[in-house]
């Protein structure tokens, strides 16, 4: 594992970590709905994951990463397509897709 690997990877996994901050810890659609701030900062951090993963692919290739393209098409349409979020999806992702992933960033990095 590079040094740029290691970079990009610990960057996603502070980027999911700072999601859970931003949702005070707790996994309340409805108050994230609510909440116009933890909608948009949900958003950032998805887009730093997306891009750190996107660059990660470009290093490297063949690491495997569950759920990394889904998270890149995300993050491209956060950025190009700001307007049509859909926030169930963000949901699925930041409930069953980046536990996942954090779990394998996690193991990458202690490799």
């Amino acid at each position: 594992m590079t040094i740029d690997e290691l970079k990009l990877l610990a960057d996603i996994k502070d980027a999911i970590e700072s999601i859970d901050e931003h949702l005070d810890y707790k996994r309340d659609f409805k108050e994230y709905l609510a909440s116009k701030t933890k909608r948009r900062a949900v958003e950032r951090e998805l887009e730093i994951v997306g891009e750190a993963i996107n660059n990660l692919l470009k290093i490297n290739p063949q690491i495997m990463l569950s759920y990394a393209r889904i998270i890149v098409n995300l993050r491209n349409q956060i950025i190009h397509a700001y307007d049509n979020v859909n926030n169930t999806i963000i949901w699925k992702i930041v409930m069953k897709d980046l536990p996942v992933l954090l779990t394998e960033v996690n193991e990458l990095i202690k490799n």
